[in-house]
């Protein structure tokens, strides 16, 4: 039996997502590149920082849910997706989730990157070291931004073909073209068959709970943070 190939360090794996030029400008900010505190900052406030942070992260989770599942006695702000057409095919059907997937991203983009700017600049205030921290912060983000951004954008994908999955087993998708009809099947097996109209159900609350695991991914450079902001 072959020996298992030995796992990668931490520091080996994030060096093949950065570049040459990344390095050195993690370097300088390791040896003391402090970041610029823009003019009228004041020094951080724990107490501030963390009320912006809760109420960032409760728009945005509330948004999620309305999306499909607004509160009663509340009018959704976002008119819901319509049901599928059978007639329709599985791109055309996921059309309108995947709109919706994408406005969340966008919102979360919009929300969570000045949320970001507005603690690491409380955290310059604080002393030297977290100055460095918060240099670090600013070089992490634009070496980490696109590769997160291009790993993200793969989501809608992965769930459109869940949904068509869960339609396919539950027979809201017309029979393939005959000359598909020679394709082999998958051999993995597919979802089982839910009660009339449920499958709809089902997608749209897996959906939530892939947004909710993207807004807690997202948020977590924000939460190291303020972490940092809550050392003595």
């Amino acid at each position: 039996m072959d020996a298992p190939e030995p796992r990668q360090s931490f520091a080996d794996r994030l060096s093949q997502w950065l570049r040459w030029t990344d390095a050195i400008a993690l370097s300088t900010a390791l040896d003391g590149g402090l970041l610029a505190v823009p003019t009228g900052v004041r020094p951080a406030s724990l107490n501030a920082e963390e009320t912006e942070y809760k109420r960032v992260r409760t728009m945005l989770a509330n948004d999620i849910a309305e999306d499909f599942a607004p509160r009663p006695g509340k009018v959704a702000r976002h008119a819901p997706a319509p049901a599928p057409d059978a007639s329709q095919s599985a791109t055309a059907a996921f059309a309108p989730y995947r709109r919706r997937y994408l406005t969340r991203q966008q919102a979360m983009e919009t929300r969570i990157g000045p949320l970001r700017s507005r603690v690491r600049a409380a955290l310059a205030t604080r002393s030297p070291d977290m100055a460095r921290l918060a240099a670090v912060d600013v070089v992490m983000e634009q070496a980490m931004g696109a590769r997160e951004q291009a790993l993200l954008a793969t989501v809608p994908a992965l769930l459109e073909k869940h949904f068509a999955r869960l339609r396919t087993a539950n027979g809201g998708e017309r029979a393939a073209p005959a000359e598909d009809a020679a394709e082999p099947a998958e051999s993995a097996p597919g979802p089982s068959a839910l009660p009339d109209g449920a499958w709809l159900e089902v997608f749209c609350q897996d959906m939530q709970g892939v947004l909710l695991a993207e807004l807690d991914i997202r948020l977590q450079p924000v939460e190291g943070l303020l972490e940092a902001l809550r050392m003595k």
